[in-house]
């Protein structure tokens, strides 16, 4: 049956024209769209971008310094701003810690900014190993658990409470002058004779009253400024014992 019904259509094309109609007519209609779409595909990116957002394409610096400045696309942040690394932030703070005695503005501490912190420890680290003593471990764990016990008792006492990484912030900003201390123990002995002692002393008070003032008034908890700078001691205690000893 197949090949009667493919002899049959055979036939059929050979008495007559198998192309009648079939003919087909040129148009000179053009789709507005596809030649759309098509200019911008060909066309150069200069004028993809000029007619997508108005304005010429702004010539993009090709190399990795381009990623630490504002030479790439408009309004594009800064690759540090990106990552949370504020250099002036860090400066105000340090600042605020080297001297404790000036009006803090507590709006450098809304951020928990934690380049300084981890900056400051590690210098404290690399100063130790260069004595001889590799505290590594010792400095991460004091650091951890002192953190977690200073802020748990901070919310206990405090009515707004506060965030353990930005307790973790002030705390790590306000180690500075331990690190100031294992500086000097890299040209002195700390521990012949009361030098490591009365050495420490001045490092952990100024560590002790820079964090604490830092808390009471981030915390508006200016009548226990006793309670919460006794906890603080004690942790900076810990740090000065470590770089001493």
């Amino acid at each position: 049956m197949a090949h009667s019904v493919l002899f049959d259509q055979e036939q059929a094309y050979a008495g007559g024209n198998p192309n009648d109609g079939l003919e087909f007519y040129q148009t000179q209609y053009v789709d507005p769209a596809s030649t759309a779409a098509g200019a911008a595909v060909h066309g150069s990116a200069d004028e993809f971008y000029a007619s997508s957002y108005g304005t010429a394409m702004p010539i993009v610096e090709r190399s990795w310094l381009a990623a630490f400045g504002t030479g790439g696309f408009p309004n594009e942040q800064p690759l540090l701003e990106e990552l949370g690394i504020n250099f002036q932030h860090i400066k105000s703070k340090t600042l605020a810690v080297l001297n404790p005695f000036k009006p803090l503005d507590t709006k450098i501490y809304d951020d928990s900014d934690m380049a300084g912190p981890l900056l400051f420890i590690l210098v404290l680290g690399t100063v130790l190993l260069l004595s001889g003593k590799s505290q590594f471990g010792y400095i991460y764990g004091v650091a951890l658990l002192g953190t977690i016990g200073i802020w748990a008792i901070l919310n206990l006492m405090s009515q707004g409470g506060i965030a353990v990484v930005r307790t973790a912030s002030i705390l790590g900003y306000c180690l500075l002058p331990v690190v100031f201390l294992g500086t000097v123990g890299l040209v002195a002995d700390l521990k012949a004779g009361p030098l490591g002692t009365l050495a420490s002393v001045g490092p952990i008070a100024w560590c002790t009253y820079s964090s604490a003032t830092m808390f009471v008034t981030v915390l508006s908890m200016s009548e226990q400024r006793l309670l919460v700078a006794y906890p603080i001691g004690l942790f900076y205690t810990s740090f000065a014992l470590l770089t001493v000893f």
